[in-house]
């Protein structure tokens, strides 16, 4: 009988949190992803699959929409799926069966890992580390971005609240550059 143990993408059994200034940063590692891409001719059938798992319409490009199930526009007809990995263990499954073959769905949830930052004085530290312009960057607001070398996704959950999907063969690095940008602001 195999004895593994569960471990976060910073290598920890508990998830890393880090305060500096006005800032927490939080390693997040409980959430399910999933990629889904409209297959040629079923753009239409995806766009409302996509809404019948998260509720409201589909985002658009440089957006999140969604409650306990979010997606966020990553291209051309394709969004990545996200929800608390407790209770949607099975995201990669309930999307497959949602899309009824008319986009192609890839579970995500090992191949990327998250880090939130909150706090007031966010776009110090984000105006650090990639050229997203924080003024006009609101809740709502998705967008993909370099950070430190890395092809990141940057979400504003909040003016307060901030998350980035990175990597998770990276995450280490990240997490080294976010924490030298909350030390550079503050």
């Amino acid at each position: 009988m195999h004895n593994l143990t569960v471990t976060t993408a910073l290598g920890g059994t508990e998830q890393r949190i880090d305060m500096h200034g006005p800032i927490t940063l939080s390693e997040e590692p409980g959430y399910a992803l999933a990629s889904v891409a409209a297959r040629k001719g079923g753009e239409r059938a995806t766009t409302l699959a996509i809404r019948r798992l998260i509720g409201p319409a589909a985002p658009k490009p440089g957006h999140i929409a969604g409650d306990k199930v979010t997606a966020f526009w990553t291209g051309p007809d394709q969004w990545m799926l996200e929800a608390p990995y407790d209770s949607h263990e099975t995201l990669f499954e309930q999307a497959t069966a949602e899309v009824k073959g008319k986009a192609s769905v890839t579970e995500q949830t090992g191949g990327w890992c998250r880090f939130d930052l909150r706090g007031v004085g966010l776009a110090a530290v984000l105006e650090r580390l990639c050229p997203i312009n924080m003024t006009t960057f609101q809740p709502g607001d998705a967008t993909r971005s370099s950070i430190d070398h890395l092809g990141c996704f940057v979400i504003c959950r909040a003016l307060e609240h901030i998350s980035i999907l990175g990597p998770r063969s990276s995450a280490a690095s990240l997490h080294h550059a976010l924490l030298t940008a909350m030390r550079s602001a503050y």
